[in-house]
């Protein structure tokens, strides 16, 4: 067996990233496939020698090694203008809300999910992301020099060879679940919010994959946009060209850096949603809702 099936992957990435031993009722739950599928996808996979006695083998595991994320790259180098005065002197990532810095529990969630080799791309007040040296030893940092004449995708350029495999995260977002942050993803994916309306920006979905980006929107088909995704190893090797492409078209300095597979190059890509929930993460827009969230900011 070659490429995994998307039930296929399901269940081995359930019986590998869940501690307790599973049955195959406990699968159908996880996975929410019918029983009937759950046992005919569980016999393809004994076949091919990836479950024994329903638990997942080393041959399971070694099939799961091309969806494994093996790197982060962090968006860190704007000023954080609706974030002032606070950072007038800190970096809006190296914020602390209720006493640990917004970065750390990102980086945290992705050595849970080992993912280990982890980049961050810093420019404003890029020295004081030293600090995390000394707890994170394993960071390497991308310097973007032109943070304050371009938009986010400048700082993508810089990452731009180390896409493949990778999640890309906004890092001043403030994770509650870092269960949302995946070991394995069966293919390029971008968080999202189920919402019946949304004035932020948000996706448009058909059949799971991202067929809009825009600002506001209602009915059945809106996902309200969270700024992490996750782009497979075929995915990351486009993007390094077409990162590029964009920037360097007219206007292209002022992109946002997602707006290139999902706007400008999008018939590249077929990029899903991946659903999250209002509880599991929040983006700290303005110094009012960093005070409302850390009452030791009202003062």
């Amino acid at each position: 067996m070659e490429n995994l099936t998307r039930k296929q992957f399901d269940l081995l990435e359930k019986l590998a990233t869940t501690e307790a031993a599973l049955t195959q009722r406990d699968l159908e739950k996880l996975t929410g496939y019918s029983l009937g599928t759950v046992n005919r996808v569980m016999k393809e996979l004994s076949e091919a020698r990836y479950v024994r006695d329903g638990a997942i083998t080393g041959e399971g595991i070694s099939a799961l090694e091309p969806y494994r994320a093996k790197r982060a790259i962090f968006i860190a180098a704007g000023f954080g203008t609706r974030l002032v005065p606070i950072t007038f002197n800190t970096p809006k990532p190296l914020v602390r809300v209720h006493g640990v810095r917004i970065i750390d529990r990102l980086i945290e969630a992705c050595l849970a999910a080992e993912i280990n080799e982890i980049y961050i791309v810093r420019g404003y007040l890029g020295e004081l992301f030293d600090q995390l040296l000394y707890k994170y030893p394993m960071i390497k940092f991308l310097e973007n020099p032109v943070y304050n004449e371009a938009n986010n995708i400048s700082s993508s350029l810089v990452a731009r060879y180390m896409l493949s495999n990778a999640y890309v995260f906004e890092a001043d977002l403030l994770l509650y679940n870092p269960s949302i942050i995946r070991k394995y993803h069966y293919t390029s994916d971008f968080l999202g919010i189920k919402k019946e309306r949304s004035d932020d920006w948000c996706f448009k979905v058909k059949d799971r994959v991202i067929v809009e980006e825009k600002v506001g929107g209602e009915g059945d088909d809106i996902w309200q946009m969270v700024g992490i995704s996750y782009w497979n190893e075929a995915d990351g090797h486009k993007l390094s060209q077409d990162i590029q492409d964009v920037y360097q078209s007219p206007g292209g300095k002022e992109r946002y850096w997602e707006q290139v597979p999902l706007v400008y190059r999008k018939e590249h890509y077929a990029v899903e949603v991946r659903e999250c929930l209002e509880s599991d993460i929040i983006e700290i827009d303005t110094f009012n809702e960093l005070k409302a969230i850390d009452k030791t900011y009202d003062v």
